[in-house]
């Protein structure tokens, strides 16, 4: 059986200091391991231990790293093992092989995304007229696909993010609020579509998936097994799914349990637990 793992990347996979919940006391936390730097400080991080099962995993099957960062952002990332021959990005806007975006994917996209719902220009304008300055920090648009705002969530007013999702819906995009960012995707956009495409292309027979966040439910409910984190979006609201394992370990510690379910579904298909 050929397998395919897609994992989500930023507090699945690898962590900010700021996201590592390390409770323990400070003589028994884990080694880390830096796999990504921002402006020549060390910005990503996952245990030693992780870094060695995703180095094993990758060498042994199809792994794709399956992101909403841009490329550039994805580019930071030194995860550990082989270059993956696939990667997503932009949230299913790129396919990247062998490190190049793949042209014929991303004319799929621009047609989907031009005949299912509003375009950018209409969203952008609505998050910048109705985003307050008081707690917005940063507008952005990535990859001329989709757009967020960095905000300051202690003074986010706890019905805007709930109202733009409602408003976005009906324009066929979609909200996810992600620590600091608040994110609005085409509802086509997704990281199931890519990760699809990979698997045709593959001719994978299965997929594992890893994600924490509203973006990334749509690739576990496509996914054959998946596993969430005990933190972020998706446990926060009680998501859950009868093929989804959601897992009780938080923070970075979770991140080293999601790559040992990863081998453990790769060595016993069907079976990972």
């Amino acid at each position: 059986m050929s397998t395919i793992v897609a994992s989500d990347l930023d507090r699945t996979l690898i962590y900010s200091a700021a996201a590592l919940d390390l409770a323990m006391p400070d003589a028994e936390a884990p080694r880390l391991l830096c796999v990504e730097t921002y402006q020549h400080k060390p910005l990503s991080y996952m245990t030693e231990t992780a870094a060695r099962l995703l180095a094993e995993l990758a060498g042994s099957t199809t792994f794709v790293p399956t992101t909403t960062r841009t490329r550039e952002q994805y580019g930071r990332i030194h995860l550990p093992g082989p270059a993956p021959e696939f990667a997503i990005c932009a949230n299913g806007g790129h396919l990247l092989v062998r490190g190049e975006s793949d042209p014929d994917w991303q004319r799929t996209v621009a047609e989907r995304l031009a005949s299912q719902c509003a375009p950018l220009d209409e969203i952008r304008a609505h998050l910048v007229r109705t985003a307050d300055p008081a707690w917005l920090l940063k507008e952005r648009v990535a990859e001329d696909l989709f757009a967020y705002l960095v905000v300051e969530r202690s003074l986010l007013p706890e019905t805007w993010v709930k109202d733009l999702a409602d408003w976005a819906e009906q324009r066929g995009w979609t909200v996810s609020l992600q620590g600091r960012k608040i994110y609005a995707v085409p509802r086509p956009l997704t990281k199931s579509a890519a990760v699809a495409e990979v698997a045709r292309r593959t001719g994978a027979s299965e997929i594992l998936a890893a994600g924490d966040s509203l973006l990334d439910a749509d690739l576990l409910l496509a996914a054959d097994q998946g596993w969430r984190p005990g933190h972020g979006e998706l446990a926060g609201s009680g998501w859950q799914a009868p093929h989804v394992t959601a897992l009780g370990e938080r923070g970075v510690a979770a991140g080293e349990e999601i790559t040992r379910a990863f081998i453990r579904g790769v060595v016993s298909p069907g079976r990972a637990g």
